[in-house]
């Protein structure tokens, strides 16, 4: 039972690779991906309810969940082809996160990723992005997650830089 949790994000890991091996919004990926996101959420679920959490289940859960935006980033790339505005936004996200997880090395010697409301509500949008390209313009989609990723970023860093322990389940800067 313990294991189940762990399980699960690994399941996450290879599911999210077997997106390459299928057509962008084909009935195939819409399937693949919502099993990527069900095991993301069930994950942290059974482990909470179980009492199975760990540090190491939430690094794996954080880098399934690295492994799956990466996966979507390789395949969306070529079908979005977002400004070079959105391209300088990702990258500038990317750097923030990459300075807190070395904040977070240097500090308390191990790997982290804080799971934050601003985290998981961007990690939400991100999901939901597939889902809603027949419908919203891509463009606006991509600025609305830019904002709310440039948010929950700077505020993890903020977080790994004021912290005096490593907080993984730290829900916000503005809860204590």
């Amino acid at each position: 039972m313990k294991e189940i949790p762990n399980f699960i994000s690994v399941s996450r890991i290879f599911f999210s690779l077997a997106l390459i091996l299928v057509k962008p919004l084909s009935s195939a990926f819409y399937i693949i991906y919502i099993i990527c996101g069900f095991s993301d959420i069930m994950d942290g679920f059974i482990a909470r309810k179980t009492g199975t959490a760990s540090a190491f289940g939430a690094k794996l859960d954080s880098v399934a969940d690295m492994i799956m935006i990466g996966v979507l980033f390789f395949l969306f790339y070529p079908i979005i082809k977002p400004k070079i505005e959105i391209i300088i936004c990702v990258i500038l996200i990317g750097t923030i996160r990459l300075i807190a997880m070395i904040v977070a090395l240097k500090k308390y010697k191990t790997f982290a990723s804080i799971h934050t409301y601003g985290n998981k509500i961007t990690g939400i949008i991100l999901f939901l992005f597939p889902i809603l390209i027949p419908y919203i313009q891509t463009t606006i989609l991509m600025y609305v997650i830019c904002i709310v990723a440039s948010i929950s970023a700077t505020e993890e860093l903020i977080i790994q830089l004021t912290s005096h322990e490593l907080q993984l389940n730290k829900q916000s800067i503005f809860i204590k």
